[in-house]
């Protein structure tokens, strides 16, 4: 099942630029893939081309030995960049090598071990940041039978915030639990954003409102500061996004202070996600994996937390995207009052529309901007 060529296809989702791979192989099957990345499309597409003679002429089946040469033999430590180009043409090897068994992807990671996926809703929030907006929005997703959601209520906050920001912030938390009512389970994101104290203050206060995690409270850079915070935080830290290697879940999971896992199989590609799981599944850990990137890699999630005994929560934006983009994969990848199943077709289960692809070109402000006031809009950066 020789590779012979790639194509690359961006879509101009208003929040995010998206970017697909075609994979072909001389036998005629194609493989299809995702190397999104927030800012970067157009650079993880030149990444693609210009890795693209270590893979030509490997076979499909190879997928290992191809992680090797994209990443290892390079020499180089491209990041989430290498790691977005990698896992673009990874996903599409693996496609291609269920379509050839005619088997679905999540058979062939493991097989069916849940019944079906519990979803927590994302990027539902789309407006004002006020406890208002984020009340009525929260009733909304209940309304859909989601029993989880997730949300940012800190604005374009960094390291500190002033005590009228940290006071909104904690009004929108109450508000959305207020809406939701004491069964639904409520996520709070942090992009990031603080620095230890900053944090750990905020993990005491929002503890009343018994939130299922705290995600991302600090950067990821200091696994130091996050271990800290976990270990002195009331509420369960998650993470894991931002990493783009094993060594980096090694070094985190060695503290057993993170216990909830969000690995990012855009970054990865899906054998090394696989592999993390397992070393998850090792440390007593869940992994919810990151799948806040496009419609194909929300597909990926859903394969690999089917095969994953340790599985916890599986992250949708699918529903709350603009109408058209739901149209973008066909056939439809459906939620049903808040859970999914992967697709049962050979591979990924899906195939791009190329016809609705076109009608969406890149642009260059199709990013989201999560330190500029209004970022919560969704309305791109330009």
């Amino acid at each position: 099942m020789k590779i012979t060529d790639v194509e690359t296809y961006i879509v101009g989702n208003p929040w995010k630029n998206w970017l697909f791979v075609k994979l072909h192989t001389e036998e005629g099957i194609y493989g299809i893939g995702e190397g999104t990345l927030n800012g970067f499309a157009k650079t993880v597409e030149a990444c693609i081309h210009e890795l693209k003679h270590l893979y030509i002429g490997m076979s499909a089946f190879d997928v290992e030995a191809l992680t090797l040469k994209m990443i290892r033999d390079v020499y180089s430590d491209g990041g989430q960049i290498q790691g977005s180009a990698l896992a673009a043409i990874e996903t599409a090897c693996w496609d291609i090598i269920g379509k050839a068994t005619n088997q679905p992807l999540y058979k062939l990671l493991g097989g069916r071990c849940h019944e079906k996926l519990r979803c927590y809703a994302n990027g539902w929030y789309r407006g004002p940041r006020t406890p208002e907006n984020f009340y009525e929005k929260a009733k909304t997703v209940v309304e859909k039978g989601y029993t989880a959601l997730k949300f940012d209520p800190f604005g374009s906050a960094w390291r500190t915030v002033e005590r009228k920001d940290f006071e909104l912030a904690l009004n929108i938390i109450a508000a959305v639990r207020d809406s939701v009512g004491p069964d639904v389970d409520i996520l709070i994101e942090g992009h990031n954003r603080f620095s230890v104290h900053t944090a750990l203050q905020f993990a005491e206060a929002m503890l009343p409102y018994n939130p299922a995690w705290f995600e991302a409270p600090v950067p990821p850079q200091h696994i130091s500061s996050m271990v800290e915070v976990a270990k002195r935080s009331p509420v369960p830290i998650a993470c894991g996004e931002d990493y783009y290697c094993r060594e980096q879940f090694a070094e985190l999971l060695k503290h057993d202070a993170v216990h909830i896992i969000q690995l990012e199989p855009q970054f990865l590609g899906i054998s090394a996600s696989k592999q993390i799981c397992g070393m998850v599944h090792a440390h007593n850990g869940v992994i919810a994996p990151h799948s806040a990137q496009g419609p194909i890699c929300s597909v990926v999630c859903s394969h690999l937390n089917m095969a994953t005994p340790n599985f916890y929560m599986h992250e949708i934006f699918d529903e709350f995207n603009e109408p058209w983009e739901e149209e973008v994969l066909t056939p439809l990848f459906k939620i049903e009052q808040g859970y999914l199943q992967p697709p049962d077709r050979p591979g990924l289960g899906v195939d791009l529309n190329l016809e609705l692809i076109a009608q969406h070109p890149y642009h260059t402000g199709n990013w989201i901007p999560l330190f500029k006031q209004g970022w919560e809009k969704r309305e791109g950066n330009g």
